[in-house]
């Protein structure tokens, strides 16, 4: 009976979440947008964290789902 070499068994791994490469992603949008209003303002100092709010809420906005609203319901 002919043996064969035992060979070790290679590690299957797991494929990585898309969450993680997504986020930075988002992140890194998020930043160039904010740098981008910075730009339009001519540069000015003392606003980054309103342009990241800002780019924040435009980046972050755009990737929601709209969401319809019930029928007949009225605030």
């Amino acid at each position: 009976m002919k043996r064969t070499p035992m060979t070790t068994k290679s590690k299957s791994r797991k494929p990585r979440s898309p969450k993680p490469v997504q986020q930075n992603d988002i992140e890194e949008r998020i930043r160039r947008r904010a740098y981008a209003l910075y730009e339009e303002r001519g540069r000015v100092d003392g606003f980054a964290w309103d342009d990241w709010l800002q780019a924040e809420a435009e980046i972050l906005g755009a990737q929601k789902p709209k969401v319809k609203a019930a029928r007949g319901s009225r605030c």
